[in-house]
């Protein structure tokens, strides 16, 4: 795990779901701002102090951060911000459990570990009167199952999880999960599967007809024994590589999440990618800020949450990256094309047939985990 601080950053990672926006830094601040777009947000100042008063240390996934939105915020609010990254919400509860979580004022886990993680005791109860913006977020953000209220965290960005893949090559191509079972002569070593343990045994299981949170176990073996029988078609379990290997031809379909699928295409429209949400359901995801009850400096995150929820910043991260927003008055904001981008914002009937990854009992847990070990390290 690396700590970096905004700016400068030398090095461009993968863009994925993870990668939230772009990574290229522009040659000073004020270049950096007026290029990008960025509208500073009405944030109050917070008064530098001693020590580390005027810095915001985020926990996030992948490059969830904007340089030049960083840096606009600094200018703004006068706080630094320093991050830490993780690539799975699994690896973000260990480390927090494991008594490392005190440095960070903000994190980023999806929906699912809200719950987790309140029920454990670990997050803050937001101050509803110190947030600007709430009345934005879409009711089904407001009162979700798995923080009712947004008692604990606030939404950020929200998707679906499909298949990618390239229709030049893999014609007809897929669409349900069904079609990588039934097309393993074309596919031999030639497509990713998520490396996330709830998404690729949630997918199989729904593919067999089951809830993507099943608890039974014996659904749960039938979707290892299902996914052995697919073992000879995947060339790996990876998250962020897939983008590469599809444009070399390396591959011809992959398991993704809709806002890397729908840059990659926008980024290439000279080839003939599309992105398709499987007929027979899938996974509804959203990331999250919350705040830690360790949190060394709530008034910057408090600061950082209301940043977020600008409208103006919010629609630009959707016209950047992707991540369809939960905010309404953002949405509004969107030009028509990614409005009515139905791979970003799917219509009604594809939500209500999609599922969002919930919580499970440890032992049932323990048991996905078994068998997605075998299932990886054979």
């Amino acid at each position: 795990m690396t700590s970096s601080a905004f700016p400068p950053r030398s090095s461009h990672s993968p863009l994925t779901r993870r990668a939230f926006l772009q990574a290229t830094l522009a040659a000073g601040a004020g270049a950096m701002m007026s290029g990008c777009g960025w509208t500073l947000a009405e944030v109050r100042p917070v008064q530098a102090g001693k020590g580390k008063s005027d810095e915001l240390s985020l926990y996030t996934w992948t490059n969830y951060v904007d340089p030049p939105l960083v840096e606009a915020f600094t200018t703004q609010t006068g706080i630094r911000v320093t991050y830490d990254i993780f690539n799975s919400n699994e690896i973000m509860l260990a480390t927090f459990q494991a008594g490392k979580g005190s440095a960070y004022s903000i994190l980023y886990p999806s929906d699912y570990k809200v719950e987790e993680m309140i029920e454990l005791g670990f997050l803050s109860e937001l101050d509803h009167t110190r947030i600007d913006g709430l009345s934005n977020i879409l009711p089904q953000f407001q009162n979700s199952a798995y923080d009712p209220g947004n008692r604990h965290s606030i939404p950020i960005s929200w998707g679906t999880t499909g298949l990618i893949y390239d229709a030049d090559r893999l014609n007809p191509g897929p669409e349900d999960w069904s079609f990588l079972w039934e097309n393993l002569d074309k596919l031999e070593r030639r497509i990713t599967l998520l490396d996330d343990v709830r998404e690729v045994m949630g997918a199989t299981l729904r593919s067999l007809g089951h809830s993507y949170n099943s608890t039974n176990p014996q659904q749960i073996k039938q979707a290892y024994e299902r996914l052995v029988t697919l073992k000879p078609a995947v060339a790996s379990f990876n998250t962020d590589a897939w983008k590469e290997q599809l444009l070399a031809g390396d591959l011809v379909l992959a398991m993704v999440y809709s806002a890397d699928a729908v840059r990659l295409t926008k980024d290439n429209p000279d080839r003939n990618l599309k992105y398709v949400i499987p007929k027979s359901g899938t996974s509804l995801w959203s990331d999250t800020i919350v705040m830690p009850k360790t949190a060394p400096n709530p008034e910057a995150a408090y600061a950082w949450i209301n940043y977020m929820l600008q409208p103006s910043v919010a629609a630009q991260i959707t016209q950047r990256q992707y991540f369809a927003t939960p905010n309404q008055a953002a949405y509004d904001q969107l030009p028509a094309p990614l409005r009515n981008n139905t791979s970003l914002f799917p219509p009604d009937e594809i939500l209500a047939n999609s599922e969002r990854i919930s919580p499970i009992d440890p032992k049932i847990l323990a048991l996905y985990e078994r068998y997605w070990t075998l299932l990886t390290s054979s």
